[in-house]
């Protein structure tokens, strides 16, 4: 399996060149070459499979055996589960009036991102070691990529990381799941930002090639292709966990919703549906809407700015991975996604051709969803059910409703929901509720901590640089010591 970038203008990769480059040289996102075609016979085996036992299918036929041995990579996916609480890693609720809640949150930090992080870390720790090599590991967090991306590395002996956090912009819980890991290899600075002003030192330094390359950074954000392949699993589980009977020619729909900020689940959702798998998708967004207005309109432009909303975590106004969504629907045309997104980096704003419009308009339905609509959300969803969501799970979830109160749905639908209620239990109050709070969150509150503020005017850009650089030398000197 070949990946090629989405502008088309960078060479191929194999998935160990892909898992290690984050953005393509040419600033387009990875692909692969090809899509393998699931047969309705293959769907019907792998009906009966575990939640890992997909991520173990899927992961075959996208990394390799030539790359991963399958008894190795198996090895390495049970590895990377062992820590999930729930022991089928993710679990499906079924709630009144046809609500079914897929919880993606059973990981260390709460939320999805464990799910393909801990696979990634443990892909890396595997080239890494047969290499003797080290990376240095940059990650910009809206909230939950960054705990979950630390909770994944630390300790690790091949791999330092670094990430930026948006001081006051994220929960404190999600904060201090950050901030009270002391290990020597884990590095936070508290930005005065939003996510996407912390994303702009971090895009700064990855500009630098040269930079890159002497001190082999990568990053985990989700744009890196092997998270957005782990998380085509909650979709095939979805569709077994929801589907009447496999037993029909040609196989019944499902319905997905799914809650996005930087659309990696929606892309690997649509990579999943062009497999062959039988999902309708919907993507639930907050007022941060740009997914929401490309889908209706094709309007794919920014907002004045990022709107504070009760889901933080996708309080985002560019969705990377729309790219991907781009190339795909317009049949892998490297040359339409180049133009499109050039004159986006250019312009912050790009209508889609009318062609590519009514594609992504006839694969995904989308939604809106405003602070108001989530806390009525989260209070009917406990008033029904006793159950507990999250912000960006009722972002969902209030597209459910929404829908069953105009007719009865016609097909089964799944809601993704993201992360456990909690890590938000400012939401969770401001929905008249009561947080139920896990002992280990809890204990949070009593650790020591360390973060390093990077402050309105300081160079952010040379702050990074710099940790970097003392990074690699720490690193030769251990290098140093070992041969003494």
């Amino acid at each position: 399996m070949r990946y090629i970038s989405t502008r088309g203008m960078a060479p191929r990769v194999d998935f160990e060149g892909a898992l290690f480059s984050g953005y393509a040289p040419d600033g387009g996102l990875f692909m692969p070459e090809e899509l393998p075609q699931l047969s309705t016979e293959t769907l019907r085996q792998w009906s009966t499979l575990s939640y890992p036992g997909l991520v173990k299918e899927l992961c075959t036929l996208f990394i390799g055996p030539e790359l991963i041995p399958r008894d190795v990579l198996n090895g390495l996916i049970d590895q990377a589960f062992s820590r999930f609480r729930h022991r089928e890693v993710v679990r499906l609720s079924r709630l009144r009036n046809g609500l079914n809640v897929l919880e993606l949150w059973h990981g260390v930090t709460y939320a999805f991102k464990d799910l393909s992080l801990c696979c990634t870390a443990q892909f890396l720790q595997y080239f890494l070691e047969k290499k003797e090599k080290h990376v240095t590991v940059v990650v910009g967090t809206s909230g939950d990529t960054g705990s979950a991306a630390i909770e994944s590395v630390q300790g690790a002996k091949n791999m330092d990381i670094i990430v930026l956090l948006p001081k006051g912009h994220c929960t404190k819980i999600q904060e201090l799941q950050m901030t009270t890991v002391l290990r020597e290899n884990v590095h936070v600075f508290g930005v005065e930002g939003n996510s996407d002003e912390l994303d702009e030192p971090i895009k700064a330094v990855f500009a630098d090639v040269a930079f890159v390359k002497k001190h082999n950074l990568m990053s985990l954000n989700s744009i890196n292709w092997s998270r957005v392949l782990v998380q085509m699993a909650h979709h095939f589980f979805a569709y077994f966990q929801c589907v009447p009977s496999l037993d029909m020619d040609p196989l019944p729909r499902v319905e997905v919703v799914v809650p996005t900020g930087a659309a990696g689940n929606l892309a690997a959702g649509c990579i999943a549906q062009k497999m062959g798998l039988p999902i309708r998708l919907v993507v639930a967004v907050n007022r941060n809407d740009i997914i929401h207005r490309t889908v209706q309109q094709g309007d794919f432009s920014l907002s004045e700015a990022v709107e504070q909303t009760l889901a933080s975590a996708m309080d985002i106004q560019v969705p990377y991975n729309m790219e991907r969504i781009f190339w795909l629907l317009s049949g892998s045309n490297s040359q339409v996604t180049r133009a499109l997104m050039e004159q986006f980096e250019r312009t912050q704003s790009v209508s889609l051709p009318k062609e590519l419009h009514s594609k992504l308009s006839g694969a995904v339905t989308s939604e809106s969803v405003s602070d108001e609509a989530i806390t009525q959300t989260m209070a009917r969803c406990w008033e029904e059910n006793k159950y507990l969501l999250c912000p960006h799970s009722a972002v969902a979830v209030s597209y459910h409703y929404q829908q069953t109160e105009q007719q009865p749905p016609s097909l089964p639908r799944c809601c993704l929901a993201p992360a456990s209620a909690a890590k938000f239990p400012e939401a969770v109050l401001a929905a008249g509720l009561t947080p139920e709070t896990p002992a280990e969150i809890l204990a949070l509150e009593s650790k020591g901590t360390r973060c390093t503020p990077m402050r309105k005017g300081d160079d952010w850009t040379l702050m990074l640089r710099n940790t970097i650089e003392d990074i690699s030398c720490q690193q030769r000197g251990h290098f140093l010591n070992a041969l003494e």
